[in-house]
């Protein structure tokens, strides 16, 4: 009898054993299928937004033989104010029949002249303002093509017939000849760096939301860290333990998790309308991001004090140093990787914010790049909103490019924190 009862309770126990064991297995593949799935979709979305994208860092240009005609342009000498009124569309419209001496019609020659891009005057006379010998003479210049045809030349490498879009059959003709006799290539883009925004989509570029948002950043860094790390300090190593402490660290957690656009509108009420600081400024942006990540910085920075042992604070008033002395010259330092952390973080979080900055009117179509932190300003988050909701075809492929200049920051920013983290934090 006792033996078939050890028999039956070794049977009992390996039963559960089995059953536990295939629990077990199952949590594991459960948590190896999450982690595949999540690695799938950011595969996906990142392969989708390349995709899209990497044809915007790629421009298609038109090589046109121009001539500086004083008659066509209508000026006898350079300077800067014959340049202003020079015709220089006359000349690219001349070079573009000379180049299509069979183009007759109006409606032909009108559709000639989209050819290239409306910027391509620009061109001309930023050349004969670096070089005034020009005037009268001839020379051969690359210009960008118009959108349409940029986004046809495009896909001619997909497909023989290539995606048309707005493209008629005649200027489709045109763009096969200027690429069977070299006069059309496409090259790197660098416009898409140096321009500001531009209704056209071959003119746009990130230049002045990239210093917007550089100029954003440096103020709510000058303004969060030192304010946070304040804040922190006196919180963990000055602030007695009563009701009104607990209150303020309760708070704090929940301002960690209050949506953005609740800073947007309190930026809009106070620093706008009480204060009449400038809308679409850099400042106000900053001002208003600096409300945002304070709560983050503010618990990372308490969190590195903490992490910092009680023996080195006792050591050193051990050793007669003051309270000040103590935070100051032993926690803070060893603290400070924690916080550098935890701010590097914040501004992160800050460069990819948009619904804050679309309160304080920073959805403004800036195309001249903004020289200080009270001139009109947009971000790169901001940028990205107003190219997304753009009819053009083109702007699409110029939406997906920002986006990856974003993310590759934002992928620099939190690299950068995990080895900050891992390089200087110490272990006790």
């Amino acid at each position: 009898m006792s033996d078939l009862t050890q028999a039956q309770v070794r049977e009992r126990i390996a039963r559960r054993l089995a059953s536990r064991h295939r629990k077990e297995k199952l949590f594991r593949g459960l948590g190896i299928a999450s982690i595949a799935f999540g690695v799938m979709a950011v595969l996906l979305l990142f392969s989708d937004i390349i995709s899209k994208g990497s044809g915007a860092f790629v421009q298609t240009d038109v090589q046109l033989q121009v001539t500086y005609d004083p008659a066509l342009l209508g000026i006898d000498e350079v300077n800067a104010e014959t340049l202003i009124w020079a015709n220089f569309t006359a000349v690219i419209r001349e070079a573009l029949r000379a180049r299509f001496p069979e183009v007759s019609g109006r409606s032909e020659k009108r559709e000639l002249y989209s050819l290239v891009s409306s910027g391509a005057p620009f061109t001309l006379r930023e050349r004969l303002q670096a070089n005034p010998q020009l005037l009268g003479k001839t020379e051969k210049v690359w210009f960008a093509a118009d959108d349409d045809v940029d986004t046809f030349v495009k896909s001619l490498d997909d497909s023989a017939e290539g995606f048309r879009g707005r493209t008629s059959e005649q200027m489709a003709a045109w763009v096969q000849s200027l690429r069977a006799s070299g006069e059309l290539k496409k090259r790197f883009n660098t416009t898409f760096f140096t321009n500001g925004d531009s209704r056209e989509p071959e003119q746009a570029g990130i230049r002045a939301a990239l210093v917007g948002s550089l100029l954003t950043l440096m103020v709510t860094l000058a303004l969060s860290f030192p304010i946070g790390v304040a804040a922190a300090i006196y919180l963990e190593e000055y602030a007695p333990k009563n009701r009104w402490t607990d209150l303020i660290e309760v708070n704090i957690n929940n301002l960690a998790a209050v949506p953005s656009i609740v800073f947007g509108l309190l930026g809009l009420a106070i620093f706008i309308n009480f204060f009449e600081l400038p809308r679409s400024a850099p400042l106000v942006g900053g001002l208003v991001l600096t409300l945002m990540t304070l709560p983050t910085i503010i618990i990372s920075s308490r969190a590195a004090l903490k992490s910092v042992p009680p023996s080195i604070r006792e050591a050193a008033m051990g050793m007669g140093a003051s309270r000040m002395q103590v935070v100051l010259h032993h926690v803070l330092p060893l603290a400070m990787p924690g916080m550098l952390t935890g701010a590097i973080i914040g501004m992160a979080q800050a460069l990819g914010e948009t619904a804050p900055l679309l309160m304080i009117g920073m959805v403004a179509f800036i195309v001249d790049v903004p020289s200080g932190i009270t001139d009109p300003a947009t971000v790169l988050p901001v940028q990205i909103f107003l190219w997304a909701d753009s009819p053009e075809r083109a702007f699409v492929e110029r939406t997906s490019a920002a986006i990856m200049v974003l993310l590759s920051f934002l992928i620099v920013m939190n690299t950068s924190a995990v080895l900050l983290r891992k390089k200087l934090e110490r272990r006790w």
